[in-house]
């Protein structure tokens, strides 16, 4: 709460400031934007933007930032998951002890800042529209990770007040598909088990090609589009580099996990007696009951959300709902659900045949687990009815 009320406090101050400020000449004005490297946390792992604006007449050296959301707002987790959490523009000083430039160096994230370069009347425009976005009626938007986030708003905001217009060049090679640009980030912060859940959870969507401006969702690739276009950067300043090398690998990655958990329950499966009988009956209650569980979940990010790119979510081919019913009921062994369990089999060996040539790109971390559902479920197949169980039919 004290970090709202402080972020309140200037924006009024900022605002009764910007009254006197836009009519005068803006020689003494500079903006440019700042580009901070991804940190350790998974929020942060492709990075931020922001601009900043700095008035030598008026000692004011502040950025604009549209990342900024509230802990506080009621049902904060429940409209963070169905992608109806607002976010809103704040402004914060930039030195200091509670400014900006030390949040990110005490997080060891670098700083990178372009100097705009803009005519009196660019940057007055775009002052202008920086402060009125700050007024309460026009601070708040939707976030969109994809299409509307902190860096596409100050993409928008350039492109617009820019002239003549500039056409930016896309970042990344002609044909780069969201999926992939996201895994770049993923795989070189180590985070694949981030990764494993990003991709079971974004659908189909996520594998379109993206233009040009739709690659500006990433702050590097603005920064790099900013910088090709000739007569747009005055300077390239690197305020804060980063001092130490990532080295938060681990061996333990999904595709190990999952592909030793497979092998272990294959072997457990060659010895039949009592203890690994009733090993076998809790995990493939576990394994159809958590996948059923995740079908559910995806069902609900698919039609329950506003998340466009969790729509049409080929991983539900694997993740069935049914399963949770499966293991719910505990009807392993009545007859019909034989049928079910063949089908299954059948169903998912097809789809592992048709993995690599699927709309949406399958992690293959996911194979093990796909395996490991049709082998258990023939398993259920040719399992005996206990005889006590077919007396009461």
């Amino acid at each position: 709460m004290h970090l709202v009320k402080k972020l309140l406090l200037l924006t009024t101050c900022y605002l009764l400031l910007a009254t006197t400020s836009r009519a005068q000449d803006s020689s003494h004005i500079r903006i440019s934007l700042l580009t901070c490297s991804p940190g350790e946390e998974i929020y942060s792992t492709f990075g931020h933007s922001a601009l900043r604006v700095t008035d030598s007449i008026g000692k004011a050296d502040i950025v604009f930032n549209y990342g900024t959301f509230n802990f506080d707002d009621p049902n904060f987790y429940m409209k963070f998951i169905r992608g109806k959490l607002l976010y809103y523009v704040s402004v914060e000083d930039f030195e200091g002890p509670d400014g900006f430039e030390a949040d990110y160096k005490n997080d060891n994230r670098g700083i990178t800042e372009q100097v705009l370069n803009l005519s009196p009347a660019e940057k007055i425009a775009i002052e202008g529209a920086l402060y009125d976005n700050l007024r309460e009626e026009n601070k708040y938007y939707k976030y969109d990770f994809f299409f509307d986030n902190c860096t596409t708003r100050l993409r928008d905001l350039i492109v617009r007040y820019k002239h003549p217009t500039p056409v930016l060049k896309g970042a990344m090679p002609q044909g780069t598909r969201f999926r992939q640009a996201i895994h770049e980030y993923l795989d070189s912060a180590h985070q694949y088990w981030s990764e494993l859940f990003i991709d079971v959870c974004l659908g189909v969507h996520t594998d379109a090609v993206m233009t040009p401006q739709q690659s500006m969702f990433l702050p590097d690739n603005l920064m790099k589009s900013l910088a090709k276009q000739p007569g747009l950067i005055l300077s390239t300043n690197n305020l804060f580099p980063t001092t130490t090398e990532d080295d938060s690998y681990s061996a333990f990655t999904p595709t190990v996990v999952f592909s030793l958990l497979f092998g272990f329950i294959l072997v457990v499966g060659f010895y039949k007696n009592k203890v690994t009988n009733t090993f076998l009956r809790i995990f493939d209650g576990l394994l159809f009951f958590v996948t059923g569980l995740l079908g559910c979940m995806l069902l609900f990010m698919w039609f329950g959300t506003d998340h466009v790119l969790c729509k049409d979510n080929y991983n539900l081919l694997w993740a069935l709902p049914t399963n949770l019913a499966v293991a719910s009921f505990g009807i392993y062994r009545r007859k019909w659900m034989k049928v079910y369990f063949g089908f299954l089999a059948i169903g998912l060996t097809a789809l592992l045949g048709a993995w690599f040539f699927l709309p949406e790109a399958m992690n293959n971390a996911l194979i093990p687990i796909v395996l490991l559902l049709i082998c258990r479920s023939i398993y259920k197949f040719f399992e005996p009815a206990k005889p006590h169980t077919l007396a009461h039919r």
